[in-house]
């Protein structure tokens, strides 16, 4: 019973280590959420990409912890001011940071 108990206590704490790895930091994201930041980084370029008045090939998107920043040269504040209010639209996105400019 003794040999038992160690080894509950062992797996236990490998268990929590491992959890506890996957945990986030202020200036990293943890496993769970880079995964989410990933799927809202497909999803923000997919609804771009099927926006016809935007260009998508000149609008880059990365997304920490939910917040997505929008870079990239376009032509007119009408193109940015649209890939923003996509942007925004995304489910799942909590603020998004423009810093597109003007070609």
């Amino acid at each position: 019973m003794h040999v038992f108990n160690r080894f509950v206590t062992f797996v236990f704490v490998v268990f929590l280590a491992s959890f506890l790895g996957c945990a986030s930091t202020g200036k990293q994201a943890g496993t769970g959420e880079y995964l989410d930041d990933t799927v809202i980084t497909t999803k923000v370029k997919a609804a771009i990409f099927s926006e016809p008045s935007l260009k998508s090939a000149e609008i880059n998107v990365e997304t920490f912890k939910g917040v997505v920043q929008l870079s990239g040269f376009v032509s007119s504040q009408a193109s940015i001011d649209r890939a923003v209010q996509v942007a925004r639209g995304v489910p799942g996105v909590v603020s998004v940071e423009n810093a597109m400019r003007l070609k």
